[in-house]
């Protein structure tokens, strides 16, 4: 091999395109935003500053929740390797709530001065959010983020990260620009003017069919993107449903329960016995980890390139795992090898493709049992909790139901193309192929964290788990035994003895 075939195949080009230049990222402290500053710390050394748009929360100013970002498990291979590279981060307190998005003067002019590539991910992503809060947070924000970056004078290219689930008419996404669902600066003039209770009033009419604020509020966010592709290098990356990391820093890390963790947790829980689901149906789902590094991919492509401008980041075939393939999977590691504390019963359940059907398991299942173990806890002197978690799963499956009864699929062309031209380096450094998938590891892995990270469940409390769940068994076997036998003395007392 010659020596120049050979720097070829070593070149990391994501980190020669950050190389001495600043990066700005929004809702850097969310889920996504801490996977990508890790990554982009981790794998690209030569990067000289990256500014975190932070806002004051719950009592906490933007310094204080920087120092909170660090303390993550996710920075700790940082930390005990590269200590030195979190310095390059530093916080600007912005919110882009907020007119110019609450930015100083002087911090602007240094952003405007300074700032050449921009990952645009703050977003409210609660899908039951009230039509104001979407649109002036998902749709004026991205538009306060624009013009700040029209007025860069060094920038190479703003990245908005949307969503592959934006655009639900559309049964096939391709990867260009889809007409919005309404003009978004006449929403933001609506929603700026008019009393909430009022837009609550007519949000259905509004959405025209969308099923939520997020996915509407979304698409008119790339609206106001794709309206700039001819004054500004602008790109449009579009994961899907993003879960727990496969690979690095750690297999399994999240700080949420939502999607299919959220499933996991309650079935592992023995609250959820019932699911209005199309079974063999599929969401398409990546983990974070694979996400993050189709955005940096596809980011240095549309830089290198200079042509494609959307891509889905979407995991096409590769990881696609049906609704009924994660329940079964998660049945197994939750019941035999890493079971949760506090089960109230042991896992069991079916997903149910009649809505009727679904409703009486519900009752059966669900609200009976929970208002039963809640007076026994009330009884106790304890606080009732159950009927509390059953709600909470009732509404969260109001809004997943819509998802999971319906099927969409995402052509990743563009996305593909992007990594056939990947050096050897840049494949090792930023994976984006499923080979290698086992589903039944990566469940373990994202029980396991769910357990340490976001139940705080040490893994010395494993043995009593088990122990516990195997009394859970035992019990859900008597029960169910007893129920046998009772039906069978009632059809023999009603029907068999008056004939004897």
């Amino acid at each position: 091999m010659t020596g120049n075939g050979k720097l070829l195949k070593d070149r990391n080009r994501v980190d020669e395109m950050f190389a001495d230049r600043t990066l700005l990222i929004t809702g850097g402290t969310g889920f996504m935003g801490k996977v990508l500053v890790e990554k982009v710390l981790r794998t690209c050394p030569s990067i000289k500053r990256i500014y975190l748009l932070i806002r004051n929360k719950k009592g906490k100013n933007p310094q204080e929740r920087l120092k909170e970002l660090f303390n993550s498990a996710i920075f700790d291979l940082l930390k005990n390797t590269e200590v030195e590279t979190l310095k390059k981060v530093a916080v600007i307190y912005g919110d882009v709530l907020e007119e110019n998005l609450g930015l100083s003067k002087e911090d602007r002019e240094m952003l405007i001065n300074e700032t050449n590539v921009v990952y645009h991910l703050a977003a409210t992503i609660r899908f039951d959010d009230p039509l104001k809060k979407a649109v002036l947070l998902n749709v004026r924000g991205t538009k306060y983020m624009l013009d700040l970056a029209k007025e860069c004078k060094n920038l190479i290219v703003f990245n908005h990260v949307s969503t592959a689930y934006c655009h639900l008419k559309e049964k096939v996404l391709y990867e260009r620009a889809y007409p919005p669902p309404a003009d978004p600066h006449m929403i933001i003039k609506l929603v700026e003017w008019m009393d909430e209770r009022v837009i609550d009033s007519i949000t259905d009419r509004i959405l025209d069919g969308y099923p939520n604020t997020y996915a509407f509020t979304k698409a008119l966010a790339e609206a106001l993107v794709v309206d700039e592709m001819d004054n500004l290098h602008v790109t449009i990356l579009r994961p899907p449903v993003v879960v727990p990391i496969w690979k690095e820093p750690i297999p399994g890390w999240t700080d949420n329960i939502n999607g299919p963790m959220g499933l996991l947790i309650a079935a592992g829980k023995g609250v959820l016995r019932t699911m209005y689901c199309d079974s063999q149906g599929y969401a398409d789902f990546l983990p974070v980890d694979i996400a993050v590094n189709a955005m940096l991919l596809t980011c240095m492509d549309s830089v290198v390139q200079k042509k494609r401008r959307i891509y889905n980041c979407t995991s096409s075939f590769e990881y696609k795992v049906s609704w009924q393939e994660i329940i079964e999977i998660g049945k197994r590691i939750v019941a035999n090898r890493i079971p949760l504390n506090g089960v109230v019963w042991y896992p069991g359940g079916s997903m149910k493709s009649s809505r009727l059907h679904h409703y009486l398991c519900v009752i059966l299942f669900h609200y009976i049992p929970a208002i039963i173990l809640d007076s026994i806890i009330f009884l106790s002197g304890n606080k009732p909790v159950l009927w509390r978690v059953q709600q909470r799963i009732t509404k969260g499956f109001d809004i997943f139901e819509y998802y999971a009864n319906n099927q969409w699929d995402f052509n990743n062309d563009c996305a593909l193309q992007a990594r056939d031209l990947l050096t050897e380096r840049e494949l090792e450094l930023y994976k984006v192929d499923g080979q290698g998938m086992d589903l039944d590891e990566y469940f373990y892995h994202c029980t396991h964290a769910a357990r340490l990270y976001i139940l705080k469940e040490g893994d010395e409390t494993i043995a009593g788990a088990k122990r516990h769940m195997m009394i859970m068994w035992c019990v859900d076997k008597l029960c169910k035994c007893l129920l046998v036998l009772g039906f069978l003395y009632l059809m023999y007392q009603y029907f068999l003895k008056p004939l004897m």
